[in-house]
């Protein structure tokens, strides 16, 4: 009659399991927020740059 411990070991492991986690919402919002926060800065600074490789490559490969 082991099987029957063991299951109902783990099925209180898991149950004490599943009721602890309850996330970390705040973090997962500022990594999120911090995330966008660099894809406009490094957008803001590179965008220009990259538009004028862009049109530079089009040029070249139209010029053909």
């Amino acid at each position: 009659m082991r099987i029957p411990r063991i299951l109902r070991r783990f099925r209180g492991s898991a149950a004490d399991l599943a009721a602890d986690e309850r996330g970390d919402v705040p973090g997962w919002v500022l990594i999120t927020l911090m995330t966008a926060g660099l894809v406009v800065v490094i957008w803001a600074l590179a965008g220009p740059a990259l538009a004028s490789l862009f049109e530079q490559a089009i040029e070249r490969v139209s010029g053909f």
